[in-house]
């Protein structure tokens, strides 16, 4: 990874939440899709705490940080092959889907790379009006026919962002793919960064017209069959596509094969799930976060340590760090953010201290 974009910074006066990062306009989720999200999340979020017996090998720094930490639900971390932290303090516990939030971005990213490796797409330079001209509005904003499949997945299309303030409007909308598209142009496609939700929804849907299949259907067969995850279905938009880049569902041990996944080059249990060549673009820094300081990839945060991370809402982390060896899972609550400068800054000296010491 290239070190030059890596890096986070924990003091950063720009708060993610508060300007939408982590997809919400406010500290609360918008109810509107609290009331549409899938049951079986809800379910689980609502369930009576899960009270786990703590794995007799869990380091005491790391047993006693995450039982100072309110908002974690669970923390899996894997060495090589074998599971050394499995904790479940609070929550839904570790066999019990969660929602992953905006982990659910860089989910998005691995079925991108599936794509082209399958010739839907034919590489990360095709643009929207070539491989996917049908879900252009006809008062689409000028020049969004020309966004690649690049631009989206690293968050660089230039329109402006449908989270933060934007983000009730967006998804009271008619027409989630058509409101991004008609967001204006504030940035030079390809440029700096721009977190939007809509613009992993765009790439969603370009995703869905290049297969012919809907997210759903990609993100089991690509990923939930191989690796024996449970993904049930999510939230769709007004026109049936299934959200991209928000709201998707796993539980805490199959977020934890999806990092072992990134750790292994793509290969799962003997196999090449992603190939590897994807997944090396997916951890070269092509553009920084303005909030948290942290590289981005394609569809994956990097750090500065050396950990390739997924970061949803509230402090959901799927994270994997291959020159050691490690990948990790942790849920935290939904519904409380999890900002640079508090909880995920917390959760990054988790990382980066006494998780990253196991090695």
């Amino acid at each position: 990874m290239s070190s030059g974009l890596l890096g986070w910074k924990g003091e950063c006066a720009c708060d993610p939440d508060r300007q939408g990062l982590m997809d919400m306009p406010s500290d609360r989720p918008h109810p509107m899709l609290t009331r549409r999200a899938f049951s079986v999340t809800l379910l689980g979020a609502m369930a009576t705490p899960f009270v786990a017996r703590a794995f007799a090998q869990t380091p005491s720094d790391i047993r006693s940080r995450i039982a100072n930490m309110s908002q974690l639900h669970a923390i899996l971390v894997q060495r090589g092959d074998e599971i050394i932290v499995a904790e479940a303090p609070r929550g839904p516990g570790l066999d019990r889907v969660a929602n992953i939030k905006s982990c659910s971005k860089s989910i998005i990213g691995l079925l991108t790379g599936n794509a082209i490796a399958e010739g839907a797409i034919p590489s990360v330079n095709a643009t929207i009006g070539e491989i996917a001209p049908s879900i252009m509005p006809s008062n689409a904003t000028p020049g969004v026919e020309d966004l690649t499949v690049e631009d989206l997945v690293t968050l660089r299309a230039g329109l402006e962002g449908t989270s933060g303030r934007n983000y009730g409007a967006w998804v009271n909308s008619d027409n989630w793919v058509s409101f991004a598209l008609r967001r204006p142009m504030v940035a030079t496609p390809g440029g700096r960064m721009i977190y939007s939700t809509g613009t992993t929804h765009i790439l969603g849907a370009v995703l869905t017209v290049a297969t012919g299949k809907s997210l759903l259907e990609q993100a089991r067969a690509v990923l939930g069959q191989p690796l024996g995850i449970e993904i049930p279905a999510w939230t769709q938009d007004p026109q049936g596509y299934y959200f991209g880049g928000n709201q998707m569902a796993m539980t805490p041990r199959g977020m934890l094969r999806i990092a072992t996944l990134m750790r292994d080059q793509g290969r799962f249990d003997g196999d090449q799930i992603i190939p590897a060549d994807w997944i090396d673009q997916s951890t070269q820094a092509h553009t920084r976060s303005p909030y948290s300081g942290l590289a981005y990839g394609y569809g994956w945060f990097l750090s500065r340590s050396g950990f390739i991370i997924a970061r949803g809402y509230g402090g959901q982390i799927i994270a994997a760090h291959p020159e050691k060896g490690l990948a990790l899972a942790i849920t935290s609550d939904p519904t409380s953010p999890a900002r640079s400068g508090g909880y995920f800054g917390q959760l990054m000296d988790l990382l980066e201290g006494p998780v990253l010491s196991l090695t």
